[in-house]
């Protein structure tokens, strides 16, 4: 069944996004459309309640990163590298929902 929001965090994500390098853990990195966070943003915990994540955090749609987890790391336009420290759902039921993933900064 198809909500109406199915396509809306794509069509965010590419409208206030830009790339990003994504690398997982032992794999190849390649640019993924996706949002790049310093400010503290609300993700979902695994039993539903809201949190709030003070550190810098990584936004992408499940579909363009579905392997992603703990470990991988991204390079933002920022210059700077970071690792996934936590992957937390964005709550969404949508089709294309976002993951937020929790960053530590390793350089």
């Amino acid at each position: 069944m198809t909500s109406l929001f199915d396509g809306m965090a794509g069509l965010l994500i590419d409208v206030f996004g830009g790339p990003v390098t994504y690398t997982p853990e032992g794999g190849t990195p390649r640019d993924i459309i996706s949002v790049f966070r310093r400010e503290p943003t609300e993700a979902t915990d695994s039993e539903g309640h809201d949190v709030l994540v003070m550190a810098p955090t990584w936004t992408v749609t499940h579909a363009l990163a579905p392997e992603v987890k703990r470990g991988d790391r991204i390079l933002p336009a920022d210059g700077i590298t970071y690792e996934i420290q936590n992957v937390w759902p964005s709550g969404s039921p949508a089709v294309d929902a976002r993951v937020i993933c929790e960053l530590y900064e390793v350089d």
